[in-house]
């Protein structure tokens, strides 16, 4: 899978798109950077908020053999390259366990999931997902990743791995690395100098000596 071609794609335009929105309804509150959830406990943080994140962190949701499970899903979904590193190492699988508990709708249909796939690779390989080889674990993922090539038997497994898709990708994607990785710059400080020269000169006009001392004070570059 070509993740900058189609994972880029697929957050803008299908029901990756759909999590984003949903996760960044309390974005300003808990859930902007996937990179580490601790930052928001600073100081710019409400009370509320702080409550609210002590709250969710205090218990654990997944079992060690799920966050194994959805590391390896996680890597393959978004592997490392030449621009920057997996999800892992974005912190993903951590990002999946805050949004479960702060969003429990998601509970049921990825600890389902996970335990669909694992009775698949029991059922075929005799392991489950984590113990798998890694051409079994990809074997298995193409079968439930391209949901217009996927046998209609697999639709819960399509269910399930179109939601992790989503999850992931908004992880990466609101995380330090994932932002580094669009080339999204946002807002930036910047010194206004004045109209340019060759503006001026096409409308005729020019500064005062006056606008000049208090308006356009900085050096021009």
């Amino acid at each position: 899978m070509d993740r900058r071609k189609s994972i880029k794609a697929l957050l803008i335009g299908t029901a990756a798109s759909g999590v984003f929105v949903e996760a960044c309804k309390t974005a300003d509150k808990k859930v902007t950077d996937a990179s580490t959830v601790s930052p928001f406990l600073g100081e710019d943080r409400m009370q509320e908020e702080k409550d609210n994140y002590t709250k969710v962190t205090a218990t654990t949701f997944f079992t060690e053999h799920e966050m194994k499970t959805i590391a390896l899903l996680s890597d393959i979904i978004i592997p490392k390259d030449a621009i920057s590193g997996s999800a892992t190492e974005a912190k993903v699988p951590d990002f999946i366990e805050f949004i479960v508990k702060d969003m429990p709708s998601n509970q049921t249909p990825l600890r389902g999931g996970l335990r669909w796939l694992d009775m698949q690779c029991l059922h075929r390989y005799n392991h489950s997902f984590k113990d798998c080889t890694q051409q079994q674990q990809l074997e298995i993922v193409n079968e439930i990743a391209y949901p217009k090539k996927a046998k209609p038997e697999m639709a819960q497994g399509v269910a399930f791995f179109n939601k992790m898709r989503d999850l992931v990708v908004t992880g990466f994607y609101t995380s330090e690395m994932g932002v580094k990785d669009l080339g999204y710059m946002g807002n930036v400080p910047n010194q206004w100098n004045g109209v340019p020269d060759d503006v001026l000169k096409q409308y005729g006009l020019s500064y005062t000596e006056k606008e000049l001392k208090e308006c356009v004070s900085f050096d021009k570059a």
